[in-house]
Protein backbone atom coordinates (compact mmCIF):
# COMPACT_ATOMS: atom_id res chain seq x y z
CA UNK A 1 0.00 0.00 0.00
CA UNK A 2 1.39 3.40 -1.02
CA UNK A 3 2.33 5.64 1.88
CA UNK A 4 0.66 8.94 2.68
CA UNK A 5 2.77 12.08 3.03
CA UNK A 6 1.61 14.51 5.72
CA UNK A 7 2.27 18.07 4.59
CA UNK A 8 3.36 20.46 7.32
CA UNK A 9 5.45 22.93 5.31
CA UNK A 10 8.57 21.89 7.18
CA UNK A 11 9.62 18.30 6.51
CA UNK A 12 9.02 17.40 2.84
CA UNK A 13 12.00 15.62 1.26
CA UNK A 14 13.07 14.94 -2.30
CA UNK A 15 12.30 11.28 -1.71
CA UNK A 16 8.73 12.24 -0.75
CA UNK A 17 8.34 14.17 -3.98
CA UNK A 18 9.45 11.09 -5.90
CA UNK A 19 7.07 8.88 -3.93
CA UNK A 20 4.11 11.12 -4.80
CA UNK A 21 5.06 12.09 -8.35
CA UNK A 22 6.35 8.75 -9.61
CA UNK A 23 5.16 6.03 -7.26
CA UNK A 24 1.65 7.38 -6.68
CA UNK A 25 1.76 8.04 -2.94
CA UNK A 26 -0.97 10.28 -1.50
CA UNK A 27 -0.49 13.53 0.41
CA UNK A 28 -2.73 15.33 2.90
CA UNK A 29 -2.54 18.58 4.83
CA UNK A 30 -1.55 18.04 8.47
CA UNK A 31 -3.84 19.22 11.26
CA UNK A 32 -1.44 21.73 12.81
CA UNK A 33 -0.58 23.15 9.40
CA UNK A 34 -4.29 23.47 8.67
CA UNK A 35 -4.73 25.60 11.78
CA UNK A 36 -1.80 27.84 10.84
CA UNK A 37 -3.12 28.31 7.35
CA UNK A 38 -6.59 29.23 8.59
CA UNK A 39 -5.18 31.73 11.10
CA UNK A 40 -3.17 33.47 8.40
CA UNK A 41 -6.15 33.58 6.05
CA UNK A 42 -8.32 35.22 8.69
CA UNK A 43 -5.63 37.86 9.19
CA UNK A 44 -5.72 38.67 5.47
CA UNK A 45 -9.49 39.08 5.59
CA UNK A 46 -9.11 41.54 8.44
CA UNK A 47 -6.53 43.53 6.50
CA UNK A 48 -8.91 43.87 3.57
CA UNK A 49 -11.83 44.80 5.81
CA UNK A 50 -9.74 47.45 7.56
CA UNK A 51 -8.52 48.98 4.29
CA UNK A 52 -4.84 48.21 4.87
CA UNK A 53 -2.53 48.64 1.88
CA UNK A 54 -0.84 45.34 1.07
CA UNK A 55 0.90 44.49 -2.21
CA UNK A 56 -1.13 42.13 -4.38
CA UNK A 57 -4.00 42.15 -1.90
CA UNK A 58 -5.25 45.71 -2.12
CA UNK A 59 -2.87 46.88 -4.86
CA UNK A 60 -2.06 45.91 -8.40
CA UNK A 61 0.99 43.82 -9.38
CA UNK A 62 4.49 44.64 -10.61
CA UNK A 63 4.58 48.13 -12.10
CA UNK A 64 0.93 48.53 -10.98
CA UNK A 65 1.96 48.33 -7.34
CA UNK A 66 0.75 51.91 -6.69
CA UNK A 67 -2.73 51.23 -8.05
CA UNK A 68 -5.11 50.70 -5.12
CA UNK A 69 -7.85 48.11 -5.43
CA UNK A 70 -11.25 48.53 -3.78
CA UNK A 71 -12.22 45.77 -1.29
CA UNK A 72 -15.09 44.63 -3.49
CA UNK A 73 -12.64 44.08 -6.39
CA UNK A 74 -10.07 41.95 -4.57
CA UNK A 75 -11.55 38.68 -5.83
CA UNK A 76 -11.61 39.91 -9.45
CA UNK A 77 -8.00 41.03 -9.02
CA UNK A 78 -6.93 37.47 -8.25
CA UNK A 79 -8.78 35.94 -11.22
CA UNK A 80 -7.40 38.57 -13.59
CA UNK A 81 -3.91 37.75 -12.34
CA UNK A 82 -4.28 34.08 -13.28
CA UNK A 83 -5.75 34.82 -16.68
CA UNK A 84 -3.20 37.47 -17.66
CA UNK A 85 -0.21 35.44 -16.51
CA UNK A 86 -1.18 32.25 -18.35
CA UNK A 87 1.16 33.10 -21.21
CA UNK A 88 3.24 29.92 -21.32
CA UNK A 89 4.40 28.35 -24.56
CA UNK A 90 6.30 25.30 -25.72
CA UNK A 91 6.17 21.64 -24.67
CA UNK A 92 3.78 20.57 -21.93
CA UNK A 93 4.85 19.39 -18.48
CA UNK A 94 4.51 15.63 -18.11
CA UNK A 95 2.39 13.94 -15.45
CA UNK A 96 5.26 13.29 -13.04
CA UNK A 97 6.32 16.94 -13.14
CA UNK A 98 2.72 18.10 -12.68
CA UNK A 99 2.19 15.85 -9.67
CA UNK A 100 5.40 17.18 -8.19
CA UNK A 101 4.33 20.79 -8.87
CA UNK A 102 0.96 20.28 -7.17
CA UNK A 103 2.68 18.73 -4.16
CA UNK A 104 5.36 21.41 -3.89
CA UNK A 105 2.88 24.26 -4.16
CA UNK A 106 0.63 22.65 -1.55
CA UNK A 107 3.53 22.24 0.88
CA UNK A 108 4.68 25.84 0.37
CA UNK A 109 1.20 27.13 1.19
CA UNK A 110 1.04 24.77 4.17
CA UNK A 111 3.75 26.79 5.91
CA UNK A 112 1.01 29.26 6.78
CA UNK A 113 2.45 32.56 5.54
CA UNK A 114 0.52 32.91 2.28
CA UNK A 115 -2.96 33.86 3.44
CA UNK A 116 -4.90 31.19 1.54
CA UNK A 117 -7.73 29.06 2.89
CA UNK A 118 -7.03 25.40 3.66
CA UNK A 119 -9.45 24.45 0.89
CA UNK A 120 -7.00 25.85 -1.67
CA UNK A 121 -4.39 23.34 -0.52
CA UNK A 122 -6.96 20.56 -0.34
CA UNK A 123 -7.99 21.26 -3.93
CA UNK A 124 -4.40 21.15 -5.18
CA UNK A 125 -4.02 17.74 -3.55
CA UNK A 126 -7.38 16.60 -4.87
CA UNK A 127 -6.27 17.35 -8.44
CA UNK A 128 -3.28 15.14 -7.83
CA UNK A 129 -5.35 12.43 -6.15
CA UNK A 130 -7.97 12.34 -8.92
CA UNK A 131 -5.27 12.58 -11.61
CA UNK A 132 -6.55 15.80 -13.09
CA UNK A 133 -3.48 17.21 -14.78
CA UNK A 134 -3.48 20.88 -15.79
CA UNK A 135 -2.14 21.65 -19.25
CA UNK A 136 1.04 23.55 -18.41
CA UNK A 137 3.48 24.79 -21.09
CA UNK A 138 6.99 24.74 -19.62
CA UNK A 139 8.42 27.84 -21.34
CA UNK A 140 7.77 31.39 -20.22
CA UNK A 141 9.12 31.54 -16.67
CA UNK A 142 11.94 33.94 -15.81
CA UNK A 143 12.33 32.45 -12.36
CA UNK A 144 11.29 35.72 -10.67
CA UNK A 145 8.69 36.49 -9.45
CA UNK A 146 8.97 32.75 -9.47
CA UNK A 147 7.44 30.49 -12.10
CA UNK A 148 4.57 32.80 -12.97
CA UNK A 149 3.45 31.47 -16.34
CA UNK A 150 3.58 27.72 -15.57
CA UNK A 151 1.86 28.21 -12.22
CA UNK A 152 -0.83 30.43 -13.75
CA UNK A 153 -1.76 27.64 -16.17
CA UNK A 154 -1.84 25.20 -13.27
CA UNK A 155 -3.90 27.48 -11.02
CA UNK A 156 -6.51 28.27 -13.69
CA UNK A 157 -7.85 24.74 -13.47
CA UNK A 158 -8.60 25.24 -9.76
CA UNK A 159 -11.18 27.87 -10.71
CA UNK A 160 -12.58 25.87 -13.62
CA UNK A 161 -10.68 27.65 -16.35
CA UNK A 162 -7.70 26.71 -18.51
CA UNK A 163 -7.37 23.11 -19.66
CA UNK A 164 -6.64 19.79 -18.00
CA UNK A 165 -6.12 16.17 -18.99
CA UNK A 166 -8.14 13.47 -17.25
CA UNK A 167 -8.09 9.80 -18.31
CA UNK A 168 -5.99 10.82 -21.30
CA UNK A 169 -8.53 13.33 -22.60
CA UNK A 170 -7.76 17.04 -22.84
CA UNK A 171 -10.73 19.08 -21.63
CA UNK A 172 -11.66 22.60 -20.54
CA UNK A 173 -10.86 23.09 -16.86
CA UNK A 174 -14.49 23.23 -15.71
CA UNK A 175 -15.36 19.98 -17.49
CA UNK A 176 -12.30 18.21 -16.07
CA UNK A 177 -13.28 19.27 -12.54
CA UNK A 178 -16.87 18.15 -13.12
CA UNK A 179 -15.79 14.69 -14.26
CA UNK A 180 -13.50 14.34 -11.25
CA UNK A 181 -16.15 15.59 -8.83
CA UNK A 182 -13.98 18.49 -7.62
CA UNK A 183 -15.78 21.79 -6.87
CA UNK A 184 -14.09 24.79 -8.52
CA UNK A 185 -12.68 27.44 -6.21
CA UNK A 186 -13.85 31.02 -5.99
CA UNK A 187 -10.68 32.87 -5.12
CA UNK A 188 -10.52 35.29 -2.23
CA UNK A 189 -7.97 38.01 -1.46
CA UNK A 190 -4.34 37.04 -2.18
CA UNK A 191 -5.15 33.46 -3.18
CA UNK A 192 -4.39 33.87 -6.87
CA UNK A 193 -1.09 35.56 -6.10
CA UNK A 194 -0.17 32.87 -3.59
CA UNK A 195 -0.82 30.16 -6.16
CA UNK A 196 1.43 31.49 -8.90
CA UNK A 197 4.12 33.53 -7.15
CA UNK A 198 6.88 31.06 -6.25
CA UNK A 199 9.36 28.46 -7.43
CA UNK A 200 7.14 25.38 -7.63
CA UNK A 201 7.97 24.44 -11.23
CA UNK A 202 11.74 24.68 -10.95
CA UNK A 203 11.69 23.05 -7.51
CA UNK A 204 9.45 20.19 -8.59
CA UNK A 205 11.38 19.34 -11.76
CA UNK A 206 14.67 20.00 -9.94
CA UNK A 207 13.77 17.52 -7.20
CA UNK A 208 12.92 14.77 -9.69
CA UNK A 209 16.07 15.52 -11.69
CA UNK A 210 18.29 15.43 -8.62
CA UNK A 211 17.02 12.09 -7.39
CA UNK A 212 17.55 10.57 -10.82
CA UNK A 213 21.04 12.10 -10.86
CA UNK A 214 21.87 10.29 -7.61
CA UNK A 215 20.96 6.99 -9.26
CA UNK A 216 22.85 7.93 -12.40
CA UNK A 217 26.15 8.50 -10.60
CA UNK A 218 25.88 5.02 -9.13
CA UNK A 219 25.16 3.61 -12.59
CA UNK A 220 28.19 5.47 -13.97
CA UNK A 221 30.40 3.76 -11.39
CA UNK A 222 29.00 0.41 -12.52
CA UNK A 223 29.50 1.20 -16.20
CA UNK A 224 33.06 2.41 -15.59
CA UNK A 225 33.92 -0.66 -13.51
CA UNK A 226 32.58 -3.05 -16.16
CA UNK A 227 34.48 -1.15 -18.87
CA UNK A 228 37.66 -1.42 -16.80
CA UNK A 229 37.24 -5.19 -16.65
CA UNK A 230 36.46 -5.51 -20.35
CA UNK A 231 39.60 -3.47 -21.13
CA UNK A 232 41.61 -5.54 -18.64
CA UNK A 233 42.56 -2.45 -16.72
CA UNK A 234 44.05 -2.11 -13.25
CA UNK A 235 42.20 -1.01 -10.10
CA UNK A 236 45.38 0.40 -8.54
CA UNK A 237 44.15 4.00 -8.88
CA UNK A 238 41.21 3.20 -6.59
CA UNK A 239 43.45 2.29 -3.65
CA UNK A 240 42.05 3.71 -0.41
CA UNK A 241 45.46 5.08 0.58
CA UNK A 242 45.74 7.05 -2.63
CA UNK A 243 42.38 8.83 -2.42
CA UNK A 244 42.76 9.41 1.33
CA UNK A 245 45.65 11.82 0.84
CA UNK A 246 43.45 14.05 -1.34
CA UNK A 247 40.48 13.75 0.98
CA UNK A 248 37.53 14.95 -1.03
CA UNK A 249 34.88 12.83 0.70
CA UNK A 250 32.84 11.95 -2.37
CA UNK A 251 35.92 10.95 -4.35
CA UNK A 252 36.61 8.60 -1.46
CA UNK A 253 33.04 7.31 -1.80
CA UNK A 254 33.51 6.74 -5.54
CA UNK A 255 36.78 4.84 -5.06
CA UNK A 256 35.20 2.72 -2.34
CA UNK A 257 32.22 1.92 -4.55
CA UNK A 258 34.48 0.97 -7.46
CA UNK A 259 36.49 -1.34 -5.21
CA UNK A 260 33.32 -3.03 -3.98
CA UNK A 261 31.98 -3.43 -7.51
CA UNK A 262 35.23 -5.03 -8.66
CA UNK A 263 35.86 -7.21 -5.61
CA UNK A 264 36.82 -10.74 -6.64
CA UNK A 265 37.21 -9.93 -10.32
CA UNK A 266 39.77 -11.93 -12.32
CA UNK A 267 39.19 -9.84 -15.45
CA UNK A 268 41.47 -7.11 -14.10
CA UNK A 269 45.11 -6.82 -15.16
CA UNK A 270 47.71 -8.07 -12.68
CA UNK A 271 50.49 -5.67 -11.78
CA UNK A 272 52.66 -5.18 -14.86
CA UNK A 273 55.69 -2.84 -14.72
CA UNK A 274 55.44 -2.45 -18.50
CA UNK A 275 51.78 -1.31 -18.30
CA UNK A 276 51.50 0.28 -14.91
CA UNK A 277 48.60 2.72 -15.36
CA UNK A 278 45.49 3.26 -17.49
CA UNK A 279 44.13 6.20 -19.46
CA UNK A 280 42.53 9.06 -17.54
CA UNK A 281 38.95 8.00 -18.36
CA UNK A 282 39.63 4.81 -16.38
CA UNK A 283 42.19 5.92 -13.84
CA UNK A 284 40.47 9.17 -12.82
CA UNK A 285 36.98 7.81 -12.20
CA UNK A 286 37.09 8.51 -8.43
CA UNK A 287 38.10 12.11 -8.98
CA UNK A 288 35.56 12.85 -11.74
CA UNK A 289 32.66 10.78 -10.41
CA UNK A 290 33.36 12.16 -6.95
CA UNK A 291 33.18 15.75 -8.18
CA UNK A 292 29.86 14.96 -9.88
CA UNK A 293 28.64 13.57 -6.56
CA UNK A 294 29.50 16.95 -5.02
CA UNK A 295 27.22 18.73 -7.50
CA UNK A 296 24.39 16.27 -6.88
CA UNK A 297 24.77 16.64 -3.12
CA UNK A 298 24.65 20.43 -3.43
CA UNK A 299 21.46 20.26 -5.51
CA UNK A 300 19.95 17.90 -2.95
CA UNK A 301 20.79 20.32 -0.12
CA UNK A 302 19.36 23.35 -1.93
CA UNK A 303 16.17 21.61 -3.00
CA UNK A 304 15.39 20.09 0.38
CA UNK A 305 15.48 23.65 1.76
CA UNK A 306 13.43 25.03 -1.13
CA UNK A 307 10.77 22.35 -0.75
CA UNK A 308 9.96 23.69 2.71
CA UNK A 309 10.21 27.40 1.98
CA UNK A 310 7.61 30.15 1.73
CA UNK A 311 8.32 31.52 -1.74
CA UNK A 312 5.45 33.85 -2.59
CA UNK A 313 5.17 37.60 -2.03
CA UNK A 314 4.12 39.29 0.13
CA UNK A 315 4.19 37.02 3.18
CA UNK A 316 1.89 37.41 6.15
CA UNK A 317 3.27 37.06 9.68
CA UNK A 318 0.66 36.72 12.43
CA UNK A 319 1.74 37.11 16.07
CA UNK A 320 0.15 35.54 19.14
CA UNK A 321 -2.29 38.46 19.50
CA UNK A 322 -3.58 38.01 15.96
CA UNK A 323 -1.83 41.11 14.65
CA UNK A 324 -0.54 40.64 11.10
CA UNK A 325 2.46 42.19 9.38
CA UNK A 326 2.51 41.94 5.59
CA UNK A 327 6.11 42.02 4.36
CA UNK A 328 7.14 42.33 0.74
CA UNK A 329 10.40 40.68 -0.22
CA UNK A 330 12.10 38.45 -2.73
CA UNK A 331 11.64 34.84 -1.57
CA UNK A 332 10.26 34.04 -5.02
CA UNK A 333 13.64 34.69 -6.66
CA UNK A 334 14.96 31.43 -8.06
CA UNK A 335 18.69 32.15 -7.77
CA UNK A 336 19.45 29.33 -5.28
CA UNK A 337 17.75 26.69 -7.43
CA UNK A 338 19.08 28.17 -10.68
CA UNK A 339 22.69 28.02 -9.53
CA UNK A 340 22.30 24.49 -8.21
CA UNK A 341 20.73 23.32 -11.47
CA UNK A 342 23.38 24.99 -13.63
CA UNK A 343 26.06 23.31 -11.51
CA UNK A 344 24.28 19.97 -11.80
CA UNK A 345 23.99 20.29 -15.59
CA UNK A 346 27.70 20.98 -15.95
CA UNK A 347 28.59 18.07 -13.68
CA UNK A 348 26.35 15.60 -15.51
CA UNK A 349 27.78 16.78 -18.82
CA UNK A 350 31.25 15.85 -17.58
CA UNK A 351 29.95 12.49 -16.34
CA UNK A 352 28.71 11.75 -19.85
CA UNK A 353 31.93 13.02 -21.37
CA UNK A 354 34.18 10.64 -19.44
CA UNK A 355 31.80 7.76 -20.19
CA UNK A 356 31.93 8.46 -23.93
CA UNK A 357 35.74 8.38 -23.79
CA UNK A 358 35.60 4.93 -22.18
CA UNK A 359 33.23 3.79 -24.92
CA UNK A 360 35.65 5.02 -27.57
CA UNK A 361 38.33 2.80 -26.03
CA UNK A 362 36.02 -0.21 -25.94
CA UNK A 363 35.26 -0.10 -29.67
CA UNK A 364 38.81 0.70 -30.88
CA UNK A 365 41.45 -2.10 -30.68
CA UNK A 366 44.26 0.45 -31.02
CA UNK A 367 43.31 1.75 -27.57
CA UNK A 368 43.77 -1.58 -25.75
CA UNK A 369 45.54 -4.92 -26.07
CA UNK A 370 43.59 -5.95 -29.19
CA UNK A 371 41.57 -8.72 -27.54
CA UNK A 372 38.35 -6.89 -28.38
CA UNK A 373 37.43 -6.67 -32.08
CA UNK A 374 36.85 -3.37 -33.86
CA UNK A 375 33.39 -2.05 -32.96
CA UNK A 376 32.82 -5.19 -30.89
CA UNK A 377 31.68 -7.37 -33.79
CA UNK A 378 33.06 -10.66 -35.11
CA UNK A 379 31.98 -9.82 -38.64
CA UNK A 380 33.53 -6.42 -39.19
CA UNK A 381 33.10 -5.07 -42.70
CA UNK A 382 29.96 -7.00 -43.47
CA UNK A 383 28.55 -5.83 -40.13
CA UNK A 384 29.10 -2.68 -38.11
CA UNK A 385 28.55 -3.86 -34.57
CA UNK A 386 28.40 -1.08 -31.99
CA UNK A 387 30.10 1.53 -34.18
CA UNK A 388 27.11 3.88 -34.20
CA UNK A 389 26.33 3.42 -30.52
CA UNK A 390 29.44 5.43 -29.73
CA UNK A 391 28.37 8.00 -32.35
CA UNK A 392 25.12 8.46 -30.46
CA UNK A 393 26.96 9.01 -27.20
CA UNK A 394 29.25 11.53 -28.89
CA UNK A 395 26.23 13.41 -30.25
CA UNK A 396 24.54 13.52 -26.84
CA UNK A 397 27.70 14.68 -25.09
CA UNK A 398 28.11 17.44 -27.66
CA UNK A 399 24.48 18.50 -27.15
CA UNK A 400 25.03 18.55 -23.39
CA UNK A 401 27.90 20.98 -23.80
CA UNK A 402 25.46 23.49 -25.29
CA UNK A 403 22.77 22.78 -22.69
CA UNK A 404 25.19 23.22 -19.80
CA UNK A 405 25.82 26.88 -20.55
CA UNK A 406 24.70 28.45 -17.24
CA UNK A 407 21.28 30.08 -17.46
CA UNK A 408 21.63 32.07 -14.24
CA UNK A 409 24.31 34.36 -15.68
CA UNK A 410 21.73 35.87 -18.03
CA UNK A 411 19.24 38.57 -17.07
CA UNK A 412 16.22 40.24 -18.65
CA UNK A 413 14.45 43.25 -17.16
CA UNK A 414 10.64 43.09 -17.07
CA UNK A 415 7.55 44.84 -15.72
CA UNK A 416 8.66 48.33 -16.70
CA UNK A 417 12.01 47.72 -14.98
CA UNK A 418 10.45 47.01 -11.58
CA UNK A 419 11.48 43.37 -11.94
CA UNK A 420 14.95 44.16 -13.19
CA UNK A 421 16.89 41.08 -12.14
CA UNK A 422 15.60 37.56 -12.71
CA UNK A 423 17.07 34.10 -12.11
CA UNK A 424 16.26 32.09 -15.25
CA UNK A 425 15.80 29.24 -12.77
CA UNK A 426 13.17 27.44 -14.83
CA UNK A 427 15.49 27.49 -17.84
CA UNK A 428 18.37 26.18 -15.73
CA UNK A 429 16.19 23.36 -14.42
CA UNK A 430 14.83 22.38 -17.82
CA UNK A 431 18.38 22.31 -19.20
CA UNK A 432 19.61 20.21 -16.28
CA UNK A 433 16.77 17.77 -16.89
CA UNK A 434 17.63 17.46 -20.58
CA UNK A 435 21.29 16.91 -19.72
CA UNK A 436 20.24 14.25 -17.21
CA UNK A 437 18.20 12.30 -19.77
CA UNK A 438 20.99 12.54 -22.34
CA UNK A 439 23.59 11.38 -19.83
CA UNK A 440 21.41 8.50 -18.67
CA UNK A 441 21.43 7.38 -22.30
CA UNK A 442 25.19 7.79 -22.59
CA UNK A 443 25.73 5.65 -19.49
CA UNK A 444 23.25 3.08 -20.83
CA UNK A 445 25.27 2.86 -24.06
CA UNK A 446 28.46 2.35 -22.07
CA UNK A 447 26.80 -0.47 -20.14
CA UNK A 448 25.69 -2.02 -23.43
CA UNK A 449 29.18 -1.76 -24.94
CA UNK A 450 30.90 -2.93 -21.76
CA UNK A 451 28.73 -6.06 -21.51
CA UNK A 452 29.48 -6.88 -25.15
CA UNK A 453 33.18 -6.27 -24.59
CA UNK A 454 33.18 -8.41 -21.43
CA UNK A 455 31.84 -11.34 -23.45
CA UNK A 456 34.68 -10.99 -25.93
CA UNK A 457 37.23 -10.51 -23.14
CA UNK A 458 36.08 -13.73 -21.47
CA UNK A 459 37.20 -15.71 -24.52
CA UNK A 460 40.83 -14.75 -23.86
CA UNK A 461 40.72 -15.60 -20.15
CA UNK A 462 40.71 -18.90 -18.26
CA UNK A 463 37.39 -20.74 -18.17
CA UNK A 464 36.85 -19.89 -14.52
CA UNK A 465 37.34 -16.12 -15.02
CA UNK A 466 34.80 -14.07 -13.13
CA UNK A 467 33.58 -10.52 -13.00
CA UNK A 468 33.45 -8.52 -9.80
CA UNK A 469 30.77 -8.95 -7.16
CA UNK A 470 28.90 -5.88 -8.31
CA UNK A 471 29.67 -5.92 -12.03
CA UNK A 472 28.47 -9.52 -12.34
CA UNK A 473 25.06 -8.49 -11.00
CA UNK A 474 24.99 -5.58 -13.44
CA UNK A 475 26.05 -7.81 -16.34
CA UNK A 476 23.31 -10.34 -15.54
CA UNK A 477 20.70 -7.58 -15.39
CA UNK A 478 21.82 -6.16 -18.73
CA UNK A 479 21.73 -9.59 -20.31
CA UNK A 480 18.19 -10.08 -19.01
CA UNK A 481 17.03 -7.33 -21.38
CA UNK A 482 19.69 -7.32 -24.15
CA UNK A 483 21.44 -10.35 -25.59
CA UNK A 484 24.98 -10.64 -26.95
CA UNK A 485 25.28 -8.74 -30.22
CA UNK A 486 26.10 -11.61 -32.60
CA UNK A 487 24.71 -9.98 -35.76
CA UNK A 488 23.66 -6.46 -36.74
CA UNK A 489 20.12 -5.55 -35.79
CA UNK A 490 18.24 -2.40 -34.85
CA UNK A 491 20.14 -0.90 -31.95
CA UNK A 492 17.68 1.69 -30.61
CA UNK A 493 15.47 -0.78 -28.65
CA UNK A 494 18.55 -2.20 -26.90
CA UNK A 495 19.65 1.30 -25.84
CA UNK A 496 16.15 2.04 -24.59
CA UNK A 497 15.98 -1.22 -22.63
CA UNK A 498 19.22 -0.51 -20.76
CA UNK A 499 18.23 3.14 -20.29
CA UNK A 500 15.11 1.96 -18.46
CA UNK A 501 17.28 -0.02 -16.05
CA UNK A 502 19.24 3.15 -15.29
CA UNK A 503 16.30 5.58 -15.18
CA UNK A 504 14.04 3.47 -12.99
CA UNK A 505 16.82 2.72 -10.51
CA UNK A 506 16.74 -1.04 -11.13
CA UNK A 507 20.46 -1.19 -11.84
CA UNK A 508 21.31 0.73 -8.66
CA UNK A 509 18.93 -1.39 -6.58
CA UNK A 510 20.32 -4.69 -7.85
CA UNK A 511 23.95 -3.71 -7.37
CA UNK A 512 23.33 -2.13 -3.96
CA UNK A 513 21.61 -5.29 -2.78
CA UNK A 514 24.78 -7.21 -3.63
CA UNK A 515 27.63 -4.91 -2.54
CA UNK A 516 25.96 -2.29 -0.34
CA UNK A 517 25.48 1.42 -0.90
CA UNK A 518 27.79 3.67 -2.88
CA UNK A 519 29.12 5.53 0.18
CA UNK A 520 32.25 4.63 2.10
CA UNK A 521 31.53 3.51 5.68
Amino acid sequence: MAKTIILDGESLKIEDVWAVAVEGADAVLGDEARRRVQTCHEAVLRLVAEGEIAYGVTTGFGAFKRKLIAPEQTAALQVNLLRSHAAGVGPLADEETLRAMLLVRANTLAKGYSGVRPVVIDTLLELMRKRVYPVVPVQGSLGASGDLAPLAHLALVLIGEGEAVIDGERLPGDEALRRAGIPPLTLLAKEGLALLNGTAFMTALGALTTLRAERLVCAADVAGALSLEALRGTPAAFDARLVAVRPHPRAIDAAYHLRRLLAGSTFLRPHDPADIQDAYSLRCMPQVHGAVRDAVAYANWVLNIELNSATDNPLVFVDETGHADVISGGNFHGAPVAMAMDYLAMALTDLGSISERRQARLVDPTKHDGALPLFLTEHGGLENGLMIAQYTSAALVSENKVLSHPAVVDNMSTSADVEDHVSMGATATRQAHEVLVNTETVIAIELLCAAQAADFRRRSLPADARLGEGTQVAYDLIRSVVQFWDHDHILAPDIQAVHRLVRKGKLMAAVTAQVGGPKAP
